[in-house]
């Protein structure tokens, strides 16, 4: 490894803190409106640390700036900085709170179920604390600039990033009372396929262990397709099909009756991904520890437990 060039002067601290939120968002703009200064501000601070550093910090990449190895070795003393600078703002003998704002993504039932639940218990005790959930249903990233936190569904491919299991969960098939009223209730495999399916749209879906639950009923008509599992829900309720539901979420419902679960019973994980950075960041480790602890407590649901 090639050693870094020795600075040509002593960084000013300030364009220290201004590296940490472009590496944190991974966007100017962003790490601007985090700081409360303008794009044009963040820019020149951070070239007048590169002059001071004698090399590059920032690299750029399609989904934003990336820390380079020089800007990862500078990331560390920033932290050191940014961490002597809060403590001289809290009142002396007060204990240190978590703050900040910790930029996260996941898949709609996890955010809703999981995640909401436990960062507002985090919150309830470090009210401080600002937690941003971008709701959405893909792989993980291989470049996760502007995110601490990604939870997805599969088992993750990602380099330099650590991935964390957090558990499994259940799909099953289900359909309302009023729509077996109507149609009576599938007694085999074979009668269900006679029925129209509820479930993702086929030609969008970006995850490859979303996909398997599809393969066990090829002969079933999709019927409402949507990229939100929360439409699947209310599309099953409203009978607009047979939906391939996670346990989780149907069970919450008396109007939605599980079919043949002996026979449809698809196990998929969820991973938690975090860039190796994030997680030296008390915040950041924080909320992954809440993910953690409420996925563990909710198991039984995710499982389709009665």
């Amino acid at each position: 490894m090639a050693a870094s060039p020795p600075p040509t002067r002593t960084p000013n601290p300030d364009d220290l803190l201004v590296l940490l939120a472009v590496a944190r968002t991974g966007r100017f703009t962003t790490a601007a409106d985090d700081l409360g200064i303008n794009h044009t501000t963040i820019s020149r601070r951070i070239a007048a640390l590169e002059r001071d550093l004698g090399g590059r910090v920032l690299s750029r990449t399609a989904g934003g700036w990336e820390l380079t190895e020089l800007g990862t070795q500078v990331f560390a003393a920033a932290e050191r900085v940014e961490a002597a600078v809060a403590a001289l703002a809290e009142p002396s003998g007060t204990p240190a709170g978590l703050s900040g704002v910790v930029r996260m993504s996941a898949t709609d039932g996890f955010s809703a179920y999981i995640a909401v639940p436990a960062i507002a218990e985090l919150q309830r005790r470090h009210p401080k604390l600002n937690v941003e959930i971008i709701t959405v249903t893909r792989p993980a990233l291989q470049n996760r600039s502007g995110l601490d936190i990604e939870v997805v569904v599969g088992e993750p491919h990602a380099h330099r990033a650590e991935a964390i299991r957090l558990g499994s969960y259940i799909l099953g098939m289900y359909a309302s009372q009023a729509w077996l009223e109507e149609h009576g209730t599938p007694a085999s495999p074979a009668a269900l396929m006679e029925h129209p399916l509820v479930y993702f749209v086929d030609s969008m879906l970006q995850v490859d262990a979303l996909d398997m639950p599809r393969r066990l009923v090829p002969g079933m008509r999709d019927a409402l397709t949507s990229t939100n599992v929360f439409v699947h829900v209310e599309a099953t309720r409203a009978g607009a099909g047979v939906g391939f539901l996670p346990c989780f979420m149907a069970d919450q419902h008396d109007d939605l009756v599980r079919l043949l679960p002996e026979h449809f019973r698809e196990e998929l994980p969820y991973w938690m991904v975090l860039r190796p950075d994030s997680l030296r960041q008390p915040a950041v480790a924080a909320v992954a520890d809440a993910l953690r602890a409420r996925a563990a407590a909710f198991k039984p649901q995710l499982m389709g437990a009665d």
